[in-house]
């Protein structure tokens, strides 16, 4: 869209809400064997990558989704030595997973090689280098057909893929029985822990299917938000496996942990605002609750576009 105040990106958030940024250039637009891919800079979320036309990742808050997803996990566990990371394929995951000392071995799983080549290129301060870690192994694959493969079980699996879209490459990694699947993937007192997609007041729809689907994989679930300006939504996450309670730290003890454990202070994450994250209000509460729908093979939920 262009006006007399120069171009805007205008993206479609759902079938009733679209946002506009004002663009300042397009950095890169082409598309690998798996999806459309656009990286463009914009006037107030910095660099943004774009995935099916819809933002995957912004340099104003994406560290408030990638801290968000790695480290109440990790934190949690008592002693985190060996992650897998299926999706995240701007590296950012990697990033943060990398900062805890603790962590020996992360093995990454992203369907796209391409758009790993260029997120390593056009997204610099995601990544930082993560993907030479000599802790890390990147692989070009499917993270489905690699865990059905491995023998090897982790302390905390982080499930960073995208939104179920119909016929997109990530609809599996969202039924019962690949939850069912990650619990025999888990070393003892282990944590799974996957984003859940958009969960504002009319738009969390996704997010409470994806929760039941969880629960009725593992038999519970642990929910959780965080608010994304670049998303235009509060955004869900679903925590499991046997090592998951996340009420069970005080906020000084995370504080605690994140000092002793980390290689850098984080931007977002801390106990106040761990506490905060699952305290959910109570319309949400009340329509995880109520939700009957569990995502299968053959019963897919997909988020609206």
């Amino acid at each position: 869209m262009t006006s007399g105040s120069g171009e805007w990106y205008t993206e479609r958030v759902s079938p009733t809400l679209i946002q506009q940024f004002k663009l300042r250039a397009r950095l890169f637009k082409g598309a690998s064997k798996f999806q459309p891919i656009e990286i463009v800079e914009t006037e107030p979320m910095g660099r943004t990558l774009l995935l099916e036309e819809k933002t995957q990742s912004a340099e104003s808050d994406e560290f408030i989704y990638h801290e968000a997803l790695v480290h109440p996990a990790l934190i949690m566990h008592p002693n985190p030595r060996r992650v897998f990371i299926g999706g995240g394929g701007e590296g950012a995951t990697l990033r943060d997973v990398l900062l805890h000392k603790r962590v020996e071995r992360c093995v990454m799983v992203d369907i796209d090689g391409e758009l790993m080549e260029i997120c390593k290129r056009y997204l610099p301060s995601w990544h930082e280098g993560a993907f030479e870690n000599p802790r890390a192994e990147v692989i070009a694959g499917d993270a489905l057909a690699y865990l059905r493969r491995t023998k090897e079980t982790f302390d905390v699996i982080i499930m960073d893929i995208n939104d179920p879209l119909e016929g997109g490459p990530g609809v599996l990694l969202y039924t019962a029985d690949f939850y069912r699947m990650l619990l025999k993937r888990l070393k003892p007192g282990g944590i799974i822990v996957t984003q859940a997609g958009p969960a504002s007041y009319g738009t969390a729809g996704l997010h409470s299917a994806i929760c039941n689907t969880v629960r009725k994989g593992t038999g519970k679930v642990f929910p959780y938000t965080v608010n994304m300006v670049s998303f235009a939504s509060d955004w869900g996450y679903a925590m499991s496996g046997p090592g998951a309670k996340p009420l069970s730290l005080t906020a000084a003890e995370i504080d605690r942990r994140i000092k002793r454990r980390l290689s850098r202070p984080l931007r977002y994450y801390d106990g106040q605002a761990h506490i905060g994250m699952f305290n959910l209000p109570k319309w949400l509460r009340e329509k995880i609750a109520r939700e009957r729908r569990t995502i299968t093979k053959d019963r897919q939920v997909y988020l609206e576009a």
